[in-house]
């Protein structure tokens, strides 16, 4: 090939959304040259738009964002409200429940994502990423083992390569090139499921404080989103079983309004309102088999990042969380490994324990979600009860935290995580129902529900370091051996005492 078509740089990151865009950014904020290769133009559309403030107060203030984020007129969400569990009275989570994020950043944005990740993107030209959009990776170049590169055709259609230090695939759900770094996609068989969703206009909105807040609500078929994207436009989606696959086949436009009219709240919500027909919204889209995990998210040259790695069921709006975090832990160990502090193995195989364990985090929570749903009539919630479910899923889930010595997973077998999860559904259908009862004027049962303190805890720890660095006190290790963040977050290093 001709060497006016070959280059070499430190990283190349396939991908341009949140995941691609963050750890690029935070690389190449170290010096480091850096090379993103993104298939499409932006904006560009996507879903998943209801955001976590870890991401917005946490990693967005490590990329410098914040500011961007604010200017951008995104609405406000200050949590969800859910008709979820066995009282018919819709409920409020908040994210002020977690001690660590109350007070004035305890809130994320729902975000148009064309917007959003447009944000990030041109934010990680400005930190120094060399940014080309409508670049096609095909394959990653080996060499002794190692991933040291990758072919990909530009935007005139010429034939290129790029030669790295580590390669990066944050392309998404529909990767060309994950099953490159070995190992499997594993598909959960709990959250097996398809949605089917598209936009309304001057939908009806949650009465204030819960205005911008996502609406989900369980009915027999499955479960909606309603995502007020601004004053006026919503994001609505219906959630069924894989097996159910015939009620969203045909007119997707009747499909849509089928399954609208069995879940009354969302009927009520939408009652004044038209669907759009035209532009980015224009199509009514279909999604399936959105929860997996890869067996192995890094080896020698290469790692997985965001949905090329996993991606779990969006109840709790975690898809761009774990893009985000994943982002950052990887940037961690190029930028500790390509500074000589640390070797690969150890860098890297914190980037794989932590993300694999909040991954983890989240799974365990939402199985626990559902299974407090009480709807005897409904085959789809028969299905999400984690006592009748088959030990295959157990059995995966075990297998996922396998390794991982925090005192969080303490699972030897499928009939202990039946009886972990039960409990655990348990408790926060327990924190729920005392919740409804107080009329929600104080959010401190649910907190006591040790699944939300789990989902909460990680992302509530990245966001106060962010605003805290040294003065955040001292990190210690998740699991024996392990490391620690640096006190301005862009590296790994071991800790205090240790070797």
């Amino acid at each position: 090939m001709n060497t006016s078509r070959q280059e070499e740089f430190d990283v190349v990151v396939v991908g341009g959304g949140p995941a691609g865009s963050t750890l690029g950014s935070l690389v190449a904020m170290q010096g480091h040259r850096v090379l993103l290769l993104e298939k499409e133009t932006f904006p560009r559309y996507q879903i998943g738009e209801s955001l976590l403030p870890s991401t917005i107060h946490g990693i967005g203030r490590l990329l410098g964002v914040t500011e961007d984020l604010a200017k951008a007129g995104f609405l406000q969400k200050h949590g969800g409200t859910f008709r979820w569990g066995a009282n018919p009275t819709p409920w409020n989570f908040t994210f002020s429940v977690s001690p660590k994020i109350a007070g004035p950043t305890s809130f994320a944005y729902q975000v148009e994502r064309s917007k959003f990740d447009k944000i990030l993107l041109d934010n990680a030209v400005r930190k120094g990423v060399e940014v080309r959009q409508q670049c096609s990776v095909s394959d990653v170049i080996e060499d002794d083992g190692r991933v040291v590169g990758v072919n990909y055709v530009d935007a005139a259609g010429t034939e290129r390569q790029a030669f790295a230090r580590y390669v990066v695939d944050a392309s998404g759900n529909t990767s060309r090139i994950y099953k490159r770094v070995g190992g499997n996609r594993e598909y959960s068989e709990f959250f097996r499921s398809l949605a089917l969703f598209g936009y309304f206009e001057n939908g009806k909105r949650l009465p204030p404080p819960s205005f911008g807040n996502i609406l989900c609500a369980a009915f027999p078929s499955g479960w909606f989103w309603y995502i007020p994207l601004s004053d006026t436009l919503t994001s609505v989606g219906a959630v069924v079983r894989r097996e159910d696959a015939a009620k969203i086949q045909g007119d997707p436009e009747k499909a849509l309004h089928d399954l609208i009219d069995e879940c009354p709240l969302i009927q009520e919500y939408l009652a004044d309102a038209t669907r759009v027909t035209t532009g980015q919204y224009g199509q009514i889209r279909v999604r399936k088999d959105y929860s997996y995990h890869h067996t192995t998210f890094w080896r020698p040259g290469m790692a997985l990042v965001g949905d090329a790695a996993c991606f779990v069921d969006p109840v709790f709006s975690s898809g761009v969380h774990l893009a985000t975090y994943s982002g950052l832990l990887a940037a961690r160990s190029i930028n500790t490994v390509l500074a000589g502090r640390l070797d690969e193995q150890p860098a890297f195989d914190e980037f794989e324990v932590r993300y694999r364990r909040e991954y983890g985090v989240f799974y365990e929570f939402l199985m626990s979600f559902y299974d407090m749903h009480v709807d005897e009539n409904s085959y789809f919630w028969q299905a999400k009860k984690v006592t009748r479910n088959s030990h295959t899923e157990l059995e995966s889930f075990v297998s996922l935290v396998a390794g991982m010595t925090s005192t969080d997973f303490e699972l030897s077998d499928a009939e202990s995580a039946a009886m972990r999860f039960k409990e655990r559904s348990t408790e926060f259908a327990d924190a729920v129902d005392n919740l409804v009862s107080q009329e929600q004027h104080n959010m401190a049962p649910l907190f006591k529900s040790s699944v939300v303190r789990q989902a909460m805890r990680e992302g509530a720890q990245v966001q106060t370091r962010a605003q805290l660095g040294e003065y955040a006190g001292a990190e210690a290790p998740i699991f024996e051996g392990g490391l620690i963040a640096s006190t301005d977050g862009m590296f790994w290093e071991a800790p205090s005492g240790s070797r």
